[in-house]
């Protein structure tokens, strides 16, 4: 039976003793979907990736995976789940092919449908011409290759992917991130970062963790684009600010340079442009220059990181 979501997580949280590292939070996910947790080192994006891996056991909160609940039948669950942890699970003393066939015989491939898996998850990785060389002689990007190959060797219906690009140089970072988006294709993708590039580059969906909470989830391609807060105006001759703060939907008024200002937008006020264009108008003051001031996705993490935990919540 089909289901529409491929993972699904209600409030999960975990706590070590007084230490809350993940607090309330949901997620889900479709087939052909990748989406990025974000969030700064020590967020708590590991702490969910592990929980919804089932490699720890959230304190609060349920997860389904295709269907099945992770905590009531773990062992069909994980079934539809690879996972590749922060650091591979790679055994530096075994081939390529070997570690792989070890890894099909734990999913619990048969025999006879191993073979055909083996080569499937290296064409898929880019592995068929290192096939019978030991692990611990591949370059790191290569070894995050055959971590993500072991992973997807079942076909499962979920990857999920901790941080598959730490360490890795420019040229191998652009080579997962390729493989992320095939894998994109045909299976449900979860990938944590904390680099807002490698999030840019490959998902379609974005939520962002800071300090164990969930703060932000927005579409990629609408983030940052949910409403404004403030209106950049400019005026060839300095507007009088009684008059414009006299106009519905005008907060506070900051001089930037010339006769270019900053209008914070009044919360309980409809958008002030065109009332702040009639005024120009009417007063001769010439307006050049109006227009909304809208964070990007790169604001919205920096404001995040340094911090400002409050403020992001109230304009997400």
């Amino acid at each position: 039976m089909a289901h529409e979501f491929l993972i699904e997580a209600r409030g999960l949280s975990r706590r070590y003793g007084s230490h809350v590292a993940a607090n309330d939070i949901s997620l889900s996910l479709r087939k052909g979907e990748i989406l990025g947790l974000l969030g700064p080192n020590g967020a708590g994006k590991s702490t969910t990736m592990k929980m919804l891996a089932g490699v720890l056991a959230p304190s609060a909160g349920t997860v389904m995976i295709n269907g099945v609940s992770l905590a009531d039948d773990p062992k069909r669950a994980k079934q539809s789940l690879g996972y590749l942890p922060e650091l591979p699970p790679v055994y530096p003393e075994l081939t390529v092919d070997e570690y792989l066939r070890y890894c099909a015989s734990l999913h619990g491939l048969r025999r006879s449908e191993r073979a055909a898996a083996l080569q499937r998850a290296k064409q898929s990785c880019g592995l068929s011409e290192v096939s019978r060389r030991l692990i611990g002689n591949l370059s790191k990007g290569y070894q995050q290759r055959v971590g993500i190959a072991q992973a997807i060797i079942h076909r499962p219906a979920v990857v999920i992917l901790d941080e598959p690009t730490v360490g890795l140089d420019p040229i191998q970072i652009l080579e997962i991130r390729r493989l992320i988006k095939t894998l994109g294709q045909e299976h449900g993708v979860i990938l944590s970062s904390h680099i807002l590039p490698e999030i840019q580059a490959v998902c379609a969906r974005v939520m962002i963790i800071h300090r164990g909470r969930l703060v932000y989830a927005e579409p990629l391609a609408t983030a940052g684009s949910e409403g404004f807060r403030t209106i950049i105006a400019g005026f060839l001759r300095m507007p009088a600010f009684d008059v414009l703060l006299s106009l519905p939907g005008v907060g506070e008024i900051e001089t930037l340079t010339g006769s270019q200002i900053r209008i914070t937008v009044d919360n309980a006020g409809d958008d002030p442009r065109a009332a702040i264009a009639e005024a120009a108008a009417t007063h001769g003051w010439g307006l050049i220059e109006l227009h909304a001031e809208r964070r990007t996705l790169e604001e919205i993490f920096v404001e995040l990181s340094t911090g400002d935990a409050h403020a992001l919540q109230e304009a997400a």
